[in-house]
């Protein structure tokens, strides 16, 4: 069957079809854009922390004695966690990655004001960080106990030595190979030396929204806080059973505080990607809705078709035409529609893209994302049609002929 005496049927009544055709143009422009952005929002969602994600959970202690000796307090809670049966290591700290919620400065490779800085995320700990962590170590070493320093909480002195992770590294010495970086100094609060003992291969930043959340500092120091932060670590499949213990553990070690925030990784994951998982939740209703929307036009043009030409498609059975041949008059009529409306979508939403990049920031969408997204509601096209196609290849010669 040729294309041209279809193409100039439906331009004969071209109201619907271009009315279709524009829904379908802008259904997928709708579509391209809002799967890149759940493509998008769900990579950042899926990146690894570094850390030990499954074995982890941590819990805030909140003191409210003033007079209570708070390093003797930490120390005698770090001990007594990491005596419990399970429990891998434990550690008392500021933040932990993706809480939103943390301390962060500036770096600097040489000494001054007006150097120019990297900002990095500043997780205090001591030399059980990195196994209570489970970080990667790629080169130098980890802290020793005696260069542990401790501040009270109205003061902050810089330790000399630091670890941090690869890409705070690359950024603060991009031609530098790791084991060079290992004993360069860099500078804290503008003119605080700190050496380089160790890198470690990833640790996020608290702030998942920070564009630079792969830059983290290991700084070897405990604070005599009124709010302490304990991370534990536990062996493999004892997570849930020894949440409860540490809680009660804490909780009776001291009459002068509260425990709260007992949380693990997985559920401060979820928490701080809430905002993009109802974005993806609402993006992906709203594509299903305009492709059902879509689906459901495609669907009464074409039984409008079928019932508007009923007594021509019954002529044309009368005149020897076979059911399969009307099928593919009224499939090769909405593959017409579907690919005009397609491709006018395609540039729409390539337009729409780079706009959406420039005003608000956004990541550009992978190139295979718009193709496929043509070929998908081609086939939805297809599907809608089929039904109407169907009945009209099963009208009667002989009641088409009767129909008025």
């Amino acid at each position: 069957m040729e294309i041209g005496p279809i193409w100039r049927a439906m331009w004969r009544n071209k109201s619907g079809y271009i009315l279709i055709a524009l829904q379908i143009a802008v259904t997928l422009a709708i579509m391209v854009n809002a799967v890149a952005i759940i493509q998008e929002r769900s990579g950042l969602m899926a990146r690894a922390s570094g850390i030990d994600e499954d074995n982890i959970f941590h819990a805030t202690s909140l003191v409210f004695a003033p007079d209570l000796d708070q390093r003797s307090l930490i120390n005698e809670d770090l001990a007594a966690l990491r005596e419990i049966p399970g429990v891998i290591d434990a550690i008392a700290t500021n933040s932990v990655p993706m809480r939103n919620g943390g301390w962060s400065m500036g770096l600097q490779v040489e000494p001054g004001v007006g150097v120019d800085g990297t900002g990095t995320a500043i997780y205090f700990t001591d030399d059980h960080g990195i196994e209570t962590f489970g970080l990667n170590l790629v080169a130098g070493r980890d802290f020793r106990p005696e260069e542990i320093t401790w501040n009270e909480p109205d003061e902050v002195r810089w330790p000399p030595s630091v670890i941090i992770t690869r890409a705070l590294a690359e950024a603060l010495f991009p031609d530098e190979s790791f084991e060079d970086v290992v004993g360069k100094t860099v500078y804290i609060n503008q003119d605080d030396p700190m050496q380089v003992l160790g890198i470690v291969d990833r640790m996020q930043a608290p702030w998942v929204g920070w564009e630079s959340v792969e830059r983290s500092a290991l700084v070897p120091m405990l604070r005599e806080s009124s709010i302490t932060r304990y991370v534990v670590r536990t062996q493999p499949g004892m997570l849930n059973e020894l949440m409860p213990v540490v809680e009660e553990l804490l909780a009776t070690r001291s009459d002068n505080r509260i425990i709260d925030g007992l949380r693990t990784m997985a559920d401060t994951r979820k928490r701080a990607y809430l905002d993009h998982a109802s974005m993806i939740k609402m993006l992906s209703f709203i594509v299903t809705l305009l492709i059902t929307i879509t689906a459901l036009g495609i669907v009464g043009l074409a039984s409008f078709s079928v019932t508007r030409r009923t007594r021509q498609i019954g002529t044309r059975r009368a005149l020897g035409a076979t059911r399969p041949e009307i099928l593919r008059y009224f499939v090769l009529e909405n593959l017409i529609v579907s690919i005009c409306g397609t491709t006018l979508g395609a540039g729409i939403a390539i337009g729409l893209n780079i706009w959406m990049v420039s005003a608000f920031d956004l990541a550009p969408m992978s190139w295979p994302i718009v193709p496929v997204a043509m070929l998908a509601l081609i086939g939805v096209g297809l599907l809608a049609t089929a039904g109407p196609a169907r009945r009209a290849s099963l009208v009667p010669p002989a009641v088409a002929t009767r129909a008025v």
